[in-house]
């Protein structure tokens, strides 16, 4: 039995979020705020990053994550529109424009809407790919909605409820084969890698019988972030470094993180009888690696020797 809860509702006390029983899973908004808020750019947004990753610890008791993850759901925008409209666009609903959010921490790519500049166009499936890899890499319960994994849209409508027409039917035809392949393969290293899948927290402390720690938060250089770090205001690019605690001398999981508009070189650790891969690509990927602008990469070690 899964008890899931969609933590908010009308007049005082109706937002509940972290407030159910040990029982429920939660949808997590804060975490939909956050990841959306990061990936937009906006500022000091390292810290709250890496803690929706981790789970959401800020948010829930006890020892595991109840975080339902999710970045677009039913309501709101959908994954394509949240990077290609800066605002809604409901005129078709009757209401000029005033029902639906009006904060959606979304952007555009440098134009509202549907546009055939190519430059604009690959900006913006950049940017869904990347947000399909944070929340495939965050530490919780996955909730896709149907069509966002390959890039379903809505023309900008976050309140398309009345709407039972093409605006909201799922255009199969249409679909982003590509994108959805990306999703696809998410999957498949989700399912494969356990270090994603476990509900503890991560609290960054040594594995019993071990020197390192189930996570390591690194900088691109490859060393710890210093606090300095942590507080900058533009951070945009960090390595969440994974041990799994019940196999801590198996292989490790790195999620490199660059939301910066330029190419971020990082260094992996390196250790005996291990090599890096990159596990989206399928390819074997050296210490020092450089990682796409505004992309997440995600790299399991494998040994070396059977």
């Amino acid at each position: 039995r899964v008890l899931i809860a969609e933590p908010w509702d009308i007049g005082p006390g109706g937002y509940q979020l972290g407030h159910f029983p040990e029982a429920f899973l939660e949808w997590n908004d804060r975490y939909r705020d956050t990841i959306r808020r990061f990936w937009r750019g906006d500022d000091f947004m390292l810290g709250p990053i890496a803690t929706a990753l981790a789970g959401s610890s800020e948010v829930f008791g006890g020892n595991k994550t109840r975080s339902v993850n999710f970045i677009a759901a039913h309501d709101g925008f959908t994954l394509a529109d949240l990077v290609a409209y800066r605002r809604k666009h409901n005129q078709a609903n009757g209401e000029h424009n005033r029902d639906g959010h009006n904060e959606n921490f979304s952007w555009n790519n440098g134009a509202e809407g549907e546009t055939g500049d190519p430059a604009v166009l690959a900006a913006r499936r950049r940017d869904v790919a990347g947000l399909l890899s944070l929340l495939f890499a965050s530490r919780g319960t996955i909730m896709l909605t149907a069509g966002d994994e390959f890039g379903r849209s809505q023309q900008g409508n976050n309140n398309a409820y009345c709407q039972d027409n093409e605006l909201t039917w799922v255009d199969w035809q249409a679909r982003d084969v590509e994108l959805q392949e990306h999703a696809y393969r998410l999957a498949q290293i989700r399912r494969q890698w356990p270090h994603l899948t476990d509900t503890r927290f991560l609290d960054g402390v040594a594995v019993p019988g071990h020197d390192f720690p189930d996570v390591a938060w690194l900088a691109p250089s490859g060393v710890p972030l210093t606090t300095a770090e942590w507080e900058m205001k533009n951070g945009g690019a960090l390595a969440m470094l994974l041990v799994h605690p019940h196999e801590p001398d198996g292989p490790r999981l790195a999620v490199l993180v660059n939301r910066l508009d330029e190419m971020c070189p990082f260094v992996l650790p390196d250790r005996l009888d291990f090599r890096w891969h990159d596990l989206v690509a399928e390819r074997d990927a050296t210490l020092e690696i450089e990682c796409p602008p505004r992309t997440i990469m995600l790299l399991g070690e494998r040994r070396t020797w059977v």
